[in-house]
């Protein structure tokens, strides 16, 4: 028998759980309730990124509190010129 589909799964698992404990709680909201948290939080740290296979996403994480808030939309979010912005390559939220 083999098993090695779920050594894989396993494993991935196992990674997925290291890189929560590694980057903390990490909490998917709605553009919506982001653009409530940076209205909280306007002289804060966001960092954007832009990704998508087949259309433009733009993923925001932005920490709030102990938290790191992690948002995507197909348009822009407003950021206040009072917040920080930090242009990544890539945002990689765990599973």
């Amino acid at each position: 028998m083999n098993n090695g589909g779920a050594a894989g799964a396993a494993a991935a698992a196992a990674a997925v759980a290291q890189a929560v404990k590694a980057s903390g709680t990490i909490v998917r909201v709605r553009v919506e309730e982001f653009r409530k948290l940076l209205d909280r939080n306007a002289d804060g740290l966001v960092v954007h990124a832009e990704g998508g296979l087949f259309s433009v996403k733009h993923q925001y994480l932005m920490g709030y509190k102990g938290l790191a808030f992690f948002a995507s939309s197909r348009d822009k979010v407003f950021i206040p010129s009072s917040c920080q912005v930090v242009e990544a390559e890539k945002i990689w939220i765990p599973g």
